[in-house]
């Protein structure tokens, strides 16, 4: 039993010894290279002051050479609304208009030029009316891409008779009887279209009739960018033999659909604000039965939608009523300086899926005639302020 350290062996042979010294010699190795990347990367990424801006909680630069991680933070979920809230100030910055492209602010900064050639024709003995997209020409190209996808959207509207109790002032109540779109034509500022349309028309509707010629140039975000509009008034022209017309685009401009009565109301203490949905005052279509509408209610911020809500689907009467009220959480920041879209969309009652958006209304910190109910709101806090509004499309 009296056996000293020395006098213990190891049962391997020598080339086992060797084979498990090399592969700690290895081992160790490995470790050190890991430990010296490590130092390289820390010293590295360390003074940089953008990452230790955005690792700190305050807002203010954080110690040079310390790193904070989710699981060295308690209040990390806190701090990630403190950050968010500082990502929306940072968008709030960069501009208080906002522009979209269904906007009518929009329509300034298009650069109109190029023409487009259809052609009309009334079938009198059928009581069809055929519209047939032939081609345009020098249409505006892209300033990154030098292209253009170009495609045409094309509006029926019909100029209700209902202005008995309006002023003449007041822009006409337009009803968009039919709606087509022509086929996408790919990298060509000449295109050739070359789509027909047609659609059943009384001969006594024929002079209320207005042709609205959209092209737009393709988006596949679908922010498509309109080149231009075209717009022919039946009343003025003799359709009852086939004829061709060749016009300029001119600036695009909005049509008056319909009005919607809203009321907002701004609670500061819970930073919420409350859009409600009353009543939406438009003519059903008399082509089109068993219609239905609903609306949807968006908050954004420098083109970035933050928040949106939808409301029910009410068939479509002369006056429907909604009587919806949506909440909004937004701070302080954010409500004086976001802008509020209302969208208006027809349905068929039986096919839910397809939708059409019917009219459109903003609200935000402007200088237009929308904007007096936002104004209000704002100087009449906890006070629901409700107002009419034109729905343009």
């Amino acid at each position: 039993m009296d056996l000293s350290i020395g006098d213990l062996h190891m049962p391997f042979t020598e080339e086992v010894k060797y084979c498990i010294l090399g592969i700690s010699a290895t081992l160790f190795l490995i470790a050190l290279s890991i430990l010296v990347w490590q130092l390289y990367r820390y010293r590295s990424y360390a003074p940089r002051k953008p990452l230790d801006e955005l690792l700190s909680s305050d807002g203010k630069p954080a110690k040079s050479g310390v790193f904070h991680t989710e699981t060295q933070r308690p209040n990390f979920k806190v701090e990630k609304l403190h950050e968010e809230a500082r990502r929306l100030s940072n968008c709030l910055s960069m501009g208080s208009h906002v522009e979209l492209p269904s906007l009518e602010d929009q329509q300034e900064e298009v650069m109109v030029q190029g023409s487009l050639r259809f052609s009309l024709y009334y079938d009198q003995l059928q009581s069809r009316l055929v519209v047939t997209l032939l081609e345009a020409w020098g249409l505006p190209v892209r300033d990154f891409s030098r292209s253009v996808d170009p495609f045409v959207r094309v509006r029926l509207l019909w100029a209700g008779q209902e202005k008995e109790k309006e002023e003449q002032s007041s822009p006409s109540l337009q009803c968009v009887l039919h709606e087509w779109q022509s086929h996408l034509v790919k990298d060509s500022s000449s295109p050739t279209f070359g789509d027909q349309f047609s659609c059943s028309l009384e001969e006594d509707d024929v002079p209320h009739i207005t042709i609205r010629f959209e092209v737009k140039d393709f988006d596949k975000f679908s922010r498509h960018r309109i080149l231009g509009e075209v717009r022919v008034h039946l009343c003025d022209m003799e359709i009852s033999y086939p004829l061709e017309v060749l016009k300029d685009l001119q600036a695009p401009q909005k049509d008056l659909v319909g009005e919607v009565l809203l009321f907002m109301k701004y609670l500061p203490t819970l930073q919420r604000l409350e859009v409600g949905l009353l009543k939406i005052r438009a003519p059903p279509q008399p082509s089109k039965e068993n219609q239905a509408l609903y609306a949807k209610i968006s908050v954004l911020c420098n083109q970035f939608k933050l928040r949106h809500q939808k409301s029910t689907v009410k068939t479509w009467w002369k006056v429907t009523v909604f009587n919806e009220v949506m909440m909004f959480t937004l701070p302080d920041p954010q409500i004086r300086e976001c802008c509020i879209v209302v969208s208006v969309y027809e349905i068929p009652a039986a096919k839910k899926s397809s939708k059409r958006l019917f009219g459109q209304v903003t609200f935000g910190k402007g200088k237009s005639s929308e904007d007096e109910h936002w104004s209000l709101m704002m100087r009449s806090i906890r006070q629901p302020i409700a107002k009419w509004h034109q729905l343009l499309i």
